[in-house]
């Protein structure tokens, strides 16, 4: 905090921006390639305000992310809703979408316009999957960012105290967003996409970012789904969030209850998301 407001009391010329690669670049704070953690130290910096424990600068201009989902552009269904038999379909085509990439483009119309919680620029460690069928056609995306700060019945299951949960945080990843186009009604799609992209995460990740992930987490409203899908293709229910957000520290916001479902990618995964060196 000292470092922090320091800086903010030598540079009030600086925006947040300027402010988060210098604390980058002063606690060598790195991925394991060897990029700065700027969003990271951006991401610190909300909540330290959030908290009331500093005060940053005025933003200079407007954030473009709510313009860039607003001029998200629409994807037009079939002439033919899809459907019938998995086998039909098979084989699927896993696909990362690469920031920039035409397919990156179609992920974000579809998520925008047809998944109810939209599209929101992610912060920190992701991966967006795009998913065709054997003709091409896009039938799912699948969206894994940050795992969530802490949850009671998750840490509890993994053995997570505070500390060993912060140094480990990153060796975990929550699946944001899964959508299934409404025109695209066939069975067992959804639990076959959890199943091929679990199979591949781990390679994914560690390609892009240079380490693993040992688990998958994902939290299903309750109110509006049951988590068929992800019971089907072997995700654990561990329990059911409190109904409260993080930045609820008077116990006075309330949301849905959603259940928490977990996923683990190795035998030893509860080890891997304890241990520094695994």
């Amino acid at each position: 905090m000292g470092t922090i407001r320091g800086l903010l009391d030598a540079h009030p010329e600086w925006n947040r921006t300027r402010l988060s690669r210098e604390l980058c670049a002063r606690w060598d704070w790195r991925n394991a390639q060897g990029r700065p953690k700027d969003m990271a130290a951006r991401t610190l910096l909300l909540k330290l305000e959030r908290a009331g424990h500093l005060r940053l600068p005025a933003r200079r201009a407007p954030s473009p992310n709510g313009r860039r989902n607003r001029l998200a552009e629409p994807v037009a269904p079939p002439d033919e809703p899809i459907r019938g038999a998995l086998r039909d379909l098979q084989p699927l085509q896993v696909g990362v979408a690469a920031p920039g990439s035409a397919d990156a483009r179609l992920f974000h119309g579809l998520l925008a316009h047809e998944h109810y919680l939209g599209q929101r620029n992610t912060v920190g460690e992701n991966i967006r999957y795009l998913v065709r069928d054997r003709h091409g056609r896009p039938v799912a995306c699948v969206l894994f960012g940050s795992a969530a700060w802490k949850c009671a019945d998750r840490d509890a299951f993994i053995g997570w105290d505070r500390p060993t949960r912060e140094r480990n945080l990153q060796r975990l990843t929550n699946n944001t967003r899964f959508l299934i186009p409404p025109w695209v009604q066939v069975p067992h799609l959804a639990s076959h996409v959890l199943g091929l992209i679990a199979r591949r995460v781990r390679a994914d990740w560690q390609a892009k970012y240079g380490h693993p992930v040992h688990a998958l987490e994902t939290f299903v409203e309750r109110s509006r789904f049951k988590g068929t899908c992800y019971r089907a293709a072997n995700w654990r229910r561990l329990g059911e969030t409190r109904g409260r957000t993080r930045n609820d520290r008077h116990t006075r916001i309330r949301v849905p209850v959603k259940d928490v479902y977990l996923y683990p990618l190795a035998a030893n995964f509860r080890e891997a998301l304890r241990d520094d060196h695994v």
